[in-house]
């Protein structure tokens, strides 16, 4: 199973709060585990000027002002930033599949703060991670279901709404999903 460039999307019974009604982006996974992204769970305490000022990058009149998300759990001080693949650091950024990419640099963030960098892009603290084996346990256990993300959902400015929009992208209705797991 390769959920490279896959979303997660939550179940209403996963159980964790951290992680209700989550859509997460899959970054890197394989053997060693899994890493991804939370891309629906702005930060409710931090916007991206707040930031900057706190890492002394100073925001050009031209600036930009993304977006900054609850990433996950794990390491929640350090910051990636998802964007599209128009922009590559030297140093510091992933290919992600399905035409993204990730920067975990400095750099990335005074380019943004000088109105350049990536045509979109989203800022995440933190991050969700698997150890060996453990994301493919929760996704039987029913925790999670595995989507490609549907057209506009990664940058889509309506952090509410996109459960419910990678859960239509399956064909499946939001309101009809069921905290019950079954088998078939």
């Amino acid at each position: 199973m390769d959920l490279n460039g896959s979303i997660l999307i939550a179940m209403p019974g996963l159980g964790d709060p951290r992680f209700e009604k989550s859509v997460i982006l899959i970054c890197a996974h394989g053997a060693d585990g899994a890493m991804g992204l939370i891309l629906n769970k702005p930060s409710q305490d931090l916007d991206f000027p707040e930031l900057l000022d706190h890492l002394s990058i100073p925001l050009a009149p031209q600036g930009r002002d993304i977006r900054v998300h609850f990433g996950g759990p794990v390491e929640r001080g350090r910051g990636f930033v998802l964007h599209s693949n128009d922009y590559h650091a030297e140093v510091g950024t992933m290919a992600v599949a399905g035409g993204l990419a990730m920067t975990a640099t400095l750099d990335i963030l005074q380019e943004l703060a000088q109105g350049g960098g990536p045509r979109e892009a989203l800022l995440a603290l933190g991050y969700a991670g698997w150890g060996p084996g453990q994301l493919e346990d929760e996704i039987a256990r029913n925790d999670w279901l595995t989507a490609v993300p549907p057209v506009g959902l990664v940058f889509s400015p309506d952090d509410g709404g996109k459960w419910a929009m990678a859960l239509r992208g399956m064909g499946i209705d939001p309101l009809l999903l069921s905290s019950a797991a079954g088998r078939a």
